[in-house]
């Protein structure tokens, strides 16, 4: 019976590796057309051509916005954007560890099938039927691989020739939604160049704690203050929430680049500069885990307490070349099974099919929410849900997820051993059992790394019933994280 079981699973498992390799060769293809297609619809609808990651590094293409020149070892240039949030910092230039190369390196299967060597192509056959982690990933030789990669060496902003940019000036492209609430924050945050936050204060402002909540990926502060923000309605805490730069409520710069820099000095200006907090408590959920160490990491000292939920760690080998690609590899498998693999491989891999993604989804989301009243009878926790999920720019959601979770999740090693080292605070983290975004082994990763983090992994939860649905149990928990911590 067992012999049959472990057979059936691996004919099952074959199945599921070949089948993908077939459709995720196709999705290779599409994407291609599909960025043909985005180029001529960007220059008939908005009159310029629209740079794209998938272009070859030898094509230098030029926007009428700012330029950043990134420069290859062998002479090969490529012109990106430059955002006006990094303009109005004063930043002139940007650090090449900010910008993730799977931004601009994400290897097709059929570019990776050309190169094979009849032992690799025979190896990765082999594995097919042994290895579940590593086959459906053609590997190629390490010789072979360092002469495919291309070593970025300086990323400049060229002053001379741009132009002062104000965010007001901002316009979303055709394909994103120009809806009142996706750009609100043309009227509402432009005055000071802010993010959206959602406060709560005792109403005797006799708080003299402050907690900040960070929310996750393809989400908004909603995931907060509509769950855990009114069970705290009676605490002695000043409550600050969060839409990330991109998303929600927030500014959604068109030429922002979403590096780790740009997110964490937008929060500490819409939160820490802007309602003087000088110590504080961080909540944060997946994607915000990252950001929040990132605040860790500048402001140590004025930390209380970390509490992550669903902290996407991945330990990234010694012997690793390509650490960034091999948190990408692990964030989107390229799997059609589970279907969540399948989605965020979709979101990872291909820059022009994640665009038609929000193009139907997002640029839409007032037909979605409709409908979505429609058949939940107007229920209140579906709407905020679908409302995160879907108010967001495609510009936003491929750089942060990028320069963010694969590129500074690849490194997040340094920021624990910050924590381990140089903090004192109380750590505790909160996961899933039934997470299928972010493994349960991730915080198990974590409190392998900081010995004292507590880690509660919940029983029948998985990514958003972690919270939702428990929120009551939540906020106890975390008052009791809190009051622990100022003791």
């Amino acid at each position: 019976m067992g012999a049959m079981k472990t057979r059936s699973t691996s004919v099952g498992r074959w199945v599921n590796e070949v089948v993908s390799f077939v459709v995720f060769c196709l999705l290779d293809i599409v994407d291609y057309l599909l960025c043909l297609l985005y180029k001529t619809a960007d220059y008939l609808l908005e009159a310029e051509w629209k740079p794209c990651y998938c272009l070859s590094p030898k094509k230098i293409t030029t926007t009428s916005r700012g330029n950043i020149l990134l420069s290859h070892n062998n002479c090969e240039s490529k012109i990106l954007t430059v955002s006006p949030v990094q303009q109005l910092s004063g930043r002139s230039k940007i650090e090449l560890e900010e910008i993730s190369e799977t931004l601009y390196s994400r290897p097709s299967l059929l570019s990776d099938l050309s190169k094979l060597s009849i032992n690799d192509l025979t190896k990765w056959l082999v594995n097919m039927t042994r290895s579940h982690s590593d086959c459906g990933e053609i590997k190629i030789s390490k010789k072979r691989r360092r002469t495919m990669k291309s070593s970025f060496t300086v990323v400049e902003m060229i002053q001379g020739k741009i132009k002062a940019q104000n965010l007001s000036r901002q316009v979303s492209r055709w394909s994103d939604c120009d809806c009142g609430f996706c750009t609100c924050w043309t009227s509402t945050c432009v005055k000071d160049q802010s993010l959206f936050v959602k406060t709560q204060f005792p109403k005797d402002n006799s708080g003299n704690e402050d907690v900040l909540f960070i929310h996750g990926f393809i989400s908004s502060s909603a995931f907060w203050t509509e769950t855990v923000f009114p069970r705290l309605s009676k605490s002695k805490y000043r409550l600050f929430a969060v839409d990330l730069l991109g998303f929600g409520k927030s500014p959604k710069p068109a030429d922002s680049l979403y590096t780790m820099r740009e997110h964490v000095e937008m929060i500490e200006k819409s939160v820490l500069l802007k309602h003087n907090v000088k110590s504080f408590h961080i909540v944060a959920h997946s994607l915000g885990c990252i950001l929040a160490l990132g605040l860790v990491a500048k402001h140590g000292s004025a930390i209380k307490s970390l509490t992550l939920l669903a902290p996407p760690f991945h330990p990234v080998p010694a012997t690793e070349e390509e650490p960034r690609q091999y948190v990408m590899k692990k964030v989107a498998p390229r799997r059609i099974w589970p279907p969540i693999a399948f989605g965020a491989s979709m979101a990872c891999w291909y820059e022009h099919i994640s665009r038609t993604i929000c193009l139907v989804i997002c640029k839409n989301h007032r037909l979605w929410q409709f409908l979505a009243k429609l058949i939940t009878r107007n229920n209140r926790t579906v709407n905020f849900l679908i409302e995160g999920f879907m108010c967001h720019t495609h510009n936003a959601a491929w750089h942060t997820l990028h320069n963010i979770i694969c590129g500074v999740g690849s490194k997040l090693d340094s920021y624990l051993d910050i924590v381990r080292d140089k903090l004192k605070c109380n750590v505790a983290i909160f996961h899933g059992r039934d997470d299928e975004v972010v493994p349960v082994e991730c915080s198990n990763n974590v409190q392998s790394r900081i010995p004292r983090a507590r880690v509660k992994v919940v029983e029948n939860k998985d990514h958003i019933t972690l919270v939702v649905g428990r929120q009551e149990e939540f906020a106890k928990e975390l008052e009791e994280i809190w009051k622990s911590s100022s003791c």
